[in-house]
């Protein structure tokens, strides 16, 4: 009687193994085809504008957010509360304490890279027969075990291990240094956007005060000189005067309005600079403090040698620098420690559903060293790019030292130079006082004629407007040296948070303390300063 063997002999697995691989191998170019129709169907992106309806949405959220939680202006505004108003306020500064927020997250995200790393994994695996594995004789070529398995059809596994590598350590403490030093460079650019932003609220506030002083009597002489020219255009049709002289007097009123429509034109834009700054909407009316035109002093807590050497302290680009410097060692440390061997400490927990399995659970603990040998070739070159950036900097430095001493000469002799100009703006107004006074008592006499009289109206009002301007000039050049010096616009204790009442006392209480008052002493405000 003949028996079947209990094991399928060699040549029948033999043919089975191949009739599997050649199904495999029909398989195989229909699955990858349905797998590159779906990648590509899944790739394809269709661009989609914006809808009008969403447009208007995002119109009609960002107007509504643009003054949102803003306090509402009421009574006189002050130098201060346009000062209080655009610290509070401005958009532009948001943006730079926006960005130094950014940057104190991203610190704060630095310091998780340097723990040590805890990860847990899970699996299930499955399969549609079970794995096995038979031997073969190194000898006779024949298989010496019949085909078994120690792995289930189902299994699944899980891990939980604990591990630190110094190497990535040291890399990451770098990291969180560097992180930190972007975030003072980011102090320092919005300290720089607040100084650049007081000095722009002093300058446009008192331009702003001085349309509010002379807008009407602007309005009320080129109504004057209207008139006047028609009065001229009737005489010369009538040829009352000879035509030459009819003629220049309409020039000469011309010229007297182009200079009113001028003036008009760079007082009024002044106040909307100002409503700018402090983010009111456009068109937003509000009234101006109007103070007495009072001069500063001229003498300043430090003398010139001493304001270089502030400045050198204190400016921000100057410290951006030198920020950028301690980056830039920061990369030399990194570069070195990606040169050195890796080592790396694990302990972890683990789990086996497998049966078969003698220990389905255990506990492993291990170090593990690595070196990277061909990293030491790239270190050459990394330390050329840091000893580069480390002279461009050092070059920048140095250019930006030239400069912010300049820029300190400069505007003392700016201040120097605005004083003087307001000190003949101040005598040429009083002398043209004295001669709109002399021409209006004439003119009651009829003993000079109305032309004369409109053009040294126009004269004072000239006056007035270039010694307005003067003293704007002078404010503006008072701010400069302080902000060439690289003091402050604010002190700590004045913080954005605090109501624009608050915010506007503390800011006058700063600005007085720098002589921005009268009757402080020098000495007073020195000490206050100091």
């Amino acid at each position: 009687m003949f028996e079947m063997p209990l094991t399928p002999s060699p040549r029948n697995k033999t043919g089975a193994r191949a009739a599997s691989r050649r199904r495999f191998a029909r398989s195989v170019p229909a699955v990858c085809t349905a797998a590159l129709a779906a990648l590509l169907a899944g790739c394809s992106v269709t661009p989609e504008p914006l809808a009008k309806d969403h447009l208007r949405l995002r119109v009609d959220r960002n107007l509504a957010g643009l003054t949102e939680g803003q306090e509402p202006v009421g009574g006189e505004i002050t130098l201060y509360e346009a000062m209080a108003r655009a610290l509070k306020y401005n958009l532009d500064y948001k943006v730079a304490m926006m960005e130094e927020a950014v940057r104190g997250q991203e610190l704060d995200r630095t310091r998780f890279d340097m723990l040590p790393q805890l990860v847990a994994n899970a699996g299930y695996n499955s399969r549609s027969n079970d794995s096995g594995a038979s031997s073969r004789s190194l000898l006779s070529g024949r298989q010496s075990l019949e085909p078994s398995t120690s792995v289930e059809r189902q299994t699944t596994a899980a891990d939980l291990s604990l591990s630190w590598d110094v190497l990535d350590f040291g890399v990451s403490y770098a990291r969180a240094k560097q992180a930190a030093d972007q975030r003072l460079i980011s102090l320092e650019s919005r300290r720089k956007v607040a100084a650049r932003m007081v000095e722009d609220v002093r300058t446009a506030y008192w331009r702003a005060v001085s349309a509010e002083r002379l807008i009407a009597k602007l309005t009320q002489l080129s109504g004057d000189v209207t008139s006047a020219l028609g009065d001229s255009e009737e005489i010369a049709r009538r040829r009352t005067a000879s035509p030459l002289a009819a003629l220049t007097y309409q020039r000469d009123l011309i010229d007297v309005e182009r200079q009113i429509q001028a003036l008009q034109r760079e007082l009024v834009i002044a106040k909307a600079q100002l409503a700018a700054l402090m983010n009111l909407t456009p068109g937003t009316e509000f009234r101006l403090s109007l103070p007495e035109r009072t001069a500063l002093s001229t003498d300043f807590c430090l003398s010139g040698e001493a304001m270089i050497r502030t400045a050198l302290e204190n400016r921000s680009e100057l410290r951006d620098i030198a920020y950028r410097l301690r980056i830039n060692e920061q990369d030399g440390t990194v570069a070195l420690l990606r040169n050195l061997p890796s080592l790396r400490a694990f302990i972890g927990a683990n789990y086996d559903s497998n049966s078969y399995l003698y220990n389905n659970n255990w506990s492993g603990v291990g170090v593990r060293a690595s070196w990277n040998v061909l990293s030491l070739f790239r270190y050459p070159a990394d330390k050329r790019v840091i000893q580069a950036q480390t002279e461009w900097l050092g070059e920048r430095e140095r250019a930006l030292t030239m400069a912010v001493m300049t820029q300190v000469h400069v505007s003392r002799a700016q201040f120097a130079f605005a004083r003087q100009s307001l000190v003949t703006a101040s005598r040429y107004t009083q002398v043209q006082t004295g001669i709109n006074d002399q021409i209006r008592s004439a003119f009651k006499a009829k003993q000079e004629g109305r032309q004369r009289l409109i053009r040294e109206e126009m004269n004072g009002l000239l006056a007035e407007v270039r010694y307005d301007l003067a003293y704007a000039d002078m404010q503006n050049a008072f701010a400069n040296v302080y902000s060439s010096i690289g003091l402050d616009s604010f002190t700590p204790e004045v913080s954005s948070r605090d109501s624009v009442r608050d915010l506007a006392s503390g800011l006058q209480r700063l600005w007085q303390s720098r002589q921005d008052v009268t009757g402080v002493t020098s000495a007073a405000a020195c000490t206050a300063s100091s």
